[in-house]
C-alpha cells in the first residue's frame, strides 16, 4: 500500500519526508511550525517560506451513550484496516452491524459478507448512497439484500448496547440489534483543527478556505487535498468532497503556486464511482435534490438498457439517468448504476458537463462501438436522445 517511500522521494525528488513527526502549531506571523519527534518527544521550530495544509480528512463518530467502547472499529486508515483484519481472523465474528450508508458502509457490507457474516446496515436517511437519486439507490439497495443484507433505514443510532466494555447490540430508533462487532461509516470531516488554532479562515463546512490557486487567505499559507474546500463547476459556490483524485489536482495546483508557478484549480463535478456486491455504480454533477434546492427548473430521463450487445456473453443490465437545464439542455447531471462495464462510462459525462454540452450534443457524440464493449446504440446515447426530446 506504500505508493513511494521516504528514501525514494530524497532520492529523486529531494524532498525530506519525515515520519513519526507531527506538527502541533503554526505561526503564521513568523512563518514557522512547531514541530514533535513521536519517537522521542523532542519538540523545535521549523521556519518555512511556504507552508502547505494538507492534513486530511477525520472520521466522524457518533455522540451517543456507549461510542467509546470496545468493538466498535473504523477503516479510515491503512493501520485501522489491517487491525480490523486481525480481529475478524482471530476471532471469527458472525454477524456486524455497519453504522451509515455511504461508499465505506456498503463496501464493507460486501467485504463482511464474502467473510459469510451476517451483516446488518443502519441509516438515518431513507436511502443508502445519498449522492444518488432514490429511484438509482433502490438499484444498490435491492443489491444488497438480494445477497442477505439486512437494511435500516430511516431509523437514527441512539445507543450501543455494552457489556463488560464491549459493545453487544446497537440501539435505534426503532430497535435493538444484537451484533458481534460495529463498523462506523459516517463519513469524514476535514481535519482543521491546525488550522483554526493558527487562525487560518475556515469555510461553511469547516475546510479551509481557499481560492483558486489554492491559497488560503493568510500570506504565505496553502491548503490542498481533504482539509481544503474545492469549488462546483456547476454552481461556482464552494464544496467540500473528501477523494484521492481531486486532493491530486489540489496538491498540483498548490504546489506549482507555491514554487512560482501560475495554476488555478478548475474545479469539480461530484465525479465519483464504487462496486457494490455485483454492480457499478456512477454518478457526476447535480442529482435531483440538490438542483431542486437551487430552484433551478430542470428535466431528466431514466433508461434501462445493455452493458454490451444484448446476444453477447456477459452482457448485462444498465440502468442510466439523466439531467438537463429545462430551458438551454446543458447536461447538469448523470448516475449509472449497473454490470459489469457500466460505471467507467460516467467519465464520458463528466466530459459532457465540464464542456457544457447539451443533451441533443451528448446524443450525436460519435461513441466508441463493439459488441464486447457496447450495444450498438450506446446506453448514454439512448439516455441523452430521450432528454433531448424533453426538453424540445
Amino acid at each position: 500500500m506504500v505508493a513511494r517511500t521516504p528514501e525514494e522521494f530524497r532520492a529523486k525528488q529531494q524532498i525530506d519526508v519525515r515520519t513519526f513527526h507531527e506538527v502541533i502549531g503554526i505561526e503564521t506571523r513568523e512563518r514557522r511550525v512547531r514541530v514533535v519527534d513521536r519517537k522521542t518527544q523532542n519538540e523545535a521550530w521549523e521556519a518555512y517560506d511556504e507552508l502547505l495544509m494538507a492534513t486530511g480528512a477525520v472520521p466522524l463518530r457518533p455522540s451517543v451513550p456507549g461510542a467509546d467502547a470496545s468493538g466498535i472499529y473504523g477503516v479510515h486508515t491503512l493501520e485501522s484496516g489491517i487491525r480490523l483484519r486481525k480481529v475478524l481472523d482471530a476471532q471469527q465474528p458472525r454477524s456486524a452491524v455497519i453504522v451509515g450508508g455511504g461508499y465505506i458502509g456498503l463496501e464493507m457490507a460486501e467485504a463482511f459478507l464474502l467473510r459469510g457474516m451476517r451483516v446488518s446496515l443502519v441509516d438515518k436517511a431513507p436511502q443508502v448512497m445519498g449522492t444518488l437519486d432514490q429511484d438509482m439507490a433502490r438499484h444498490v439497495a435491492r443489491a444488497l439484500t438480494d445477497r442477505g443484507v439486512h437494511l435500516y433505514l430511516d431509523e437514527a443510532l441512539e445507543a450501543f448496547a455494552v457489556r463488560n466494555g464491549r459493545v453487544h447490540a446497537v440501539i435505534t430508533s426503532q430497535r435493538t440489534l444484537e451484533t458481534d462487532l460495529v463498523l462506523l461509516g459516517m463519513g469524514v470531516a476535514p481535519n482543521t483543527q491546525l488550522a483554526k488554532e493558527a487562525g487560518i479562515p475556515l469555510g461553511e463546512r469547516g475546510a479551509v478556505r481557499v481560492d483558486r490557486r489554492m491559497a488560503t487567505e493568510v500570506e504565505g499559507v496553502w491548503a490542498a487535498g481533504d482539509c481544503a474546500e474545492s469549488f462546483h463547476r456547476l454552481t461556482g459556490q464552494p464544496f467540500y468532497v473528501a477523494l484521492g483524485t481531486v486532493a491530486n489536482r489540489h496538491g498540483r495546483v498548490a504546489g506549482t503556486n507555491m514554487a512560482g508557478g501560475d495554476a488555478r484549480f478548475s474545479g469539480v463535478v461530484g465525479t465519483a464511482v464504487t462496486r457494490i456486491c455485483s454492480l457499478e455504480v456512477a454518478r457526476t454533477g447535480l442529482q435531483t435534490r440538490e438542483l431542486e434546492g437551487l430552484g433551478r427548473p430542470f428535466v431528466s430521463q431514466t433508461i434501462e438498457s445493455h452493458t454490451r450487445a444484448a446476444y453477447f456473453p456477459g452482457s448485462g443490465t444498465i440502468h442510466v439517468k439523466m439531467l438537463a437545464d429545462a430551458a438551454t439542455g446543458v447536461v447538469l447531471g448523470a448516475q449509472i448504476v449497473g454490470q459489469e462495464g457500466a460505471a467507467k462510462r460516467i467519465d464520458v459525462m463528466a466530459t459532457a458537463i465540464s464542456a457544457e454540452l447539451t443533451a441533443r450534443q451528448v446524443s450525436e457524440l460519435d461513441l466508441a462501438y463493439a459488441p464486447p464493449f457496447s450495444p450498438l446504440w450506446d446506453p448514454l446515447i439512448i439516455a441523452a436522445r430521450l432528454l433531448a426530446k424533453k426538453i424540445q
